[in-house]
């Protein structure tokens, strides 16, 4: 058993609770490797962010869950060489059984998610407060999640969505015990996450999403207020590196996202937390296509996952400036 606070680590409760009084988002930045820690940990030291460090099932089998502990341990000493020692959470994103949740405990992470929104309601209910019951054991924060999110993103794959309904979220946050709750308003997994016959299109002709349900999130906090709200698949998908991707040989069609100031928006409610994986991903694509093809003798990883590194590094600052609102609050 390793403890979190002997990693450096914290927990998420008294992030959420000066988030939803400052009415910003902690950023959730999913991670599997050294180049994309890096570019986090050097993005929420300049802004002087408070972060959460995302693993999902997928990431932990990729990176090794021992080498993550580790790597976790080392983010938070590398904020304090870089200097500013900002608050670093290790979170379990969508962990889908007990025993995945209870194993990130045992490796020091300080954060996990248990995902039972698949499971008829009571079974959700039961799974969420067995996780709950263990992880409070050693002080270690629980997200549970009402509604389901369409898309495709690592192992999480649901061909369509449900909203969150209003009417169960305090009988579930009661029954449960959890910290947080993941809800589902509309926005998606992935970087497709709407079809384009769902989609308006601007006076550039650009696709444009139907908006977020707010509507569904007002009647949430009116239920649970000041309970903290987390929202999934809350990548904007940045049309420029979609041009890159594609300029570069890539083949991404009609990929298209939520608009960041949607998300700006959210961020001044009860929503504390916004998870962004594929803007990331996205973002080193199209670094590294671009080396490949402008450079295409170049061998060295240095020289191609050095600038997706900046590259991400620069999409992290602007998301925590200019869209979550969580600069200058570490």
């Amino acid at each position: 058993m390793v403890s979190y606070k002997d990693l450096g680590l914290v927990n998420s409760r008294e992030l959420f609770q000066k988030a939803i009084a400052g009415k910003y988002a902690i950023p959730a930045f999913n991670f599997n490797n050294m180049e994309q820690m890096q570019a986090i940990i050097q993005a929420c030291v300049e802004t002087k962010s408070p972060v959460i460090l995302q693993v999902s099932s997928g990431a932990r089998k990729y990176a090794n869950q021992t080498l993550l502990r580790y790597m976790a341990q080392g983010a938070c000493e590398y904020s304090k060489e870089l200097g500013c020692a900002i608050p670093i959470v290790l979170h379990l994103d969508h962990g889908d059984t007990f025993e995945l949740c209870k194993s990130c405990i045992e490796y020091g992470f300080s954060s996990v998610m248990i995902d039972g929104s698949a499971h008829p309601y009571d079974e959700n209910v039961e799974l969420t407060r067995k996780v709950v019951d263990y992880a409070h054991q050693y002080d270690v924060t629980v997200e549970g999640e009402l509604g389901v999110l369409a898309g495709i993103e690592d192992e999480v794959s649901h061909e369509t969505h449900s909203y969150t309904r209003p009417e169960e979220v305090e009988d579930f946050v009661k029954k449960t015990g959890v910290d947080s709750l993941a809800i589902s308003i509309g926005t998606s997994h992935g970087a497709y996450k709407f079809k384009p016959e769902q989609c308006t299109r601007d006076a550039e002709g650009r696709l444009v999403p139907p908006p977020l349900r707010f509507d569904i999130l007002k009647e949430i906090e009116k239920r649970i207020p000041g309970f903290p709200i987390v929202l999934h698949g809350s990548s904007s998908v940045p049309q420029q590196y979609v041009d890159e991707i594609n300029k570069y040989g890539g083949k991404l069609e009609a990929a298209v996202g939520i608009p960041e100031e949607q998300l700006r928006e959210a961020a001044k409610s009860a929503v504390c937390k916004i998870n962004i994986d594929s803007d990331g991903r996205l973002a080193m694509t199209a670094a590294v296509r671009k080396v490949f093809v402008e450079k295409p003798a170049e061998f060295d990883p240095r020289k191609y996952l050095g600038p997706a590194r900046d590259e991400l590094k620069k999409l992290y600052m602007h998301k925590v400036t200019d869209v979550l609102g969580s600069a200058n609050k570490a």
